[in-house]
């Protein structure tokens, strides 16, 4: 941004936030930094729940910025470029056994699983439709390679690590794919395909066999009888934040309980409580809810109106306006079961792709539309 800055024309750019897609960011953080005025925590508080909407503030600067830049696709490729890398270091990890840590995961090098699955899944359907072209066009040996990245994105996530989330967001962005760029007869091929080849993995991996069974089974019961003391599974602890989320939200419906008040919630409601139950934490893993709690039914409009205004933004055909759709759906559907906006890795993804790539966009439809 320090680079970006410097570069801008101040009047063209208030100029270009008429635009609903660029200015309800702003609007999302002018909302926060209201919303710490009724707060009625201390201020290191107020402002420990503005900082994850400060990042906002980019996406209409970054959109500005690669509207007029020509290397907006350099990004796309340095963060393909990084995946891939990611990807190969995790496999090697995990034929390694090596862990980071000794509460790590061997092949999850850098993080944590759920930021590598979500950036693999990214990946793995952003350059779908180059598949396509590739394979259209008689490149085959750049079809092969990048068929090759591919298969290495989706064994990962289904023989190495990937997240509950993850394992939601895949088949909506795999229907989303098919739709969009195959017929009906060909769309419906590439579903039982998928399904088939899905089956048969989970026959195949112990792992994602492990991880599907431990999710249904966490599904079903509030509290892990396996464990050497009973212990909250995870879906357990995330309907007991849902539920005290919402009995909040009913306190305060309209403007919410201000900028930071989460953390206040949920240390109330874990005073008194052991082990997972007492735990102290500011995010209802759910990004409505996490919303609801601190501006109200004024907060959840924005943050919808925002996804609606940036999936408008990326509607077009080409291969950029993919990328973005990509971006916003999975930050939509991953948002349900977490607050992805909010969180650092998967909320600053979302504000650079939705940057980078809707000033590419941007950029298309203004030189389309030029004489």
């Amino acid at each position: 941004m320090a680079i970006v800055l410097p570069t801008i024309h101040w009047p063209s750019f208030f100029e270009s936030l008429r635009a609903p897609a660029r200015s309800l960011p702003l609007a999302f953080f002018a909302l926060a930094l209201l919303g710490v005025l009724w707060a009625s925590d201390t201020a290191a508080v107020k402002l420990l729940g503005l900082s994850p909407v400060v990042k906002l503030l980019a996406i209409p600067l970054l959109i500005y910025h690669f509207e007029r830049s020509e290397r907006g696709h350099w990004l796309l490729i340095a963060f393909l470029a990084s995946c891939v890398l990611l990807m190969g270091v995790s496999w090697a990890t995990y034929f390694a056994d090596w862990k980071p840590s000794p509460n790590g995961m061997a092949g999850v090098p850098v993080r944590n699983y759920i930021d590598q699955s979500h950036e693999l899944a990214l990946c793995l359907f952003a350059v779908a439709p180059l598949l396509l072209s590739f394979a259209a066009n008689g490149h085959r040996a750049w079809a092969i390679a990048l068929a090759a990245v591919m298969l290495g994105f989706y064994c990962d996530m289904r023989f190495v690590a990937t997240s509950r989330t993850t394992l939601v967001c895949f088949p909506v962005l795999l229907v989303l794919f098919a739709f969009k760029y195959l017929n009906r007869r060909h769309a419906i091929y590439l579903l039982v395909f998928a399904a088939i080849v899905e089956g048969t993995v989970l026959f195949t991996s112990p792992y994602l066999r492990d991880r599907v069974e431990r999710t249904v089974q966490d599904s079903q019961v509030t509290v892990d009888s396996n464990a050497a003391t009973p212990a909250a599974t995870s879906n357990g602890l995330r309907l007991a934040y849902w539920r005290t989320s919402i009995k909040s939200i009913s306190e305060a419906p309209v403007f919410g309980h201000g900028t930071g008040s989460t953390k206040q919630l949920f240390e109330r409601e874990a005073e008194g409580k052991t082990g997972e139950w007492g735990w102290s934490i500011r995010n209802p893993h759910n990004q409505t809810l996490y919303a609801a709690i601190q501006w109200g039914m004024l907060g959840c409009l924005v943050l919808y109106a925002m996804w609606y205004f940036h999936l408008q933004l990326f509607r077009g055909s080409t291969f950029a306006a993919w990328v973005g759709l990509v971006i916003v759906v999975q930050n939509f559907i991953s948002s349900l079961f977490n607050s992805h906006l909010f969180d650092f890795h998967e909320g600053w993804i979302y504000v650079l792709g939705v940057g980078v790539v809707g000033g590419m966009v941007a950029r298309a439809q203004r030189l389309q539309s030029a004489p």
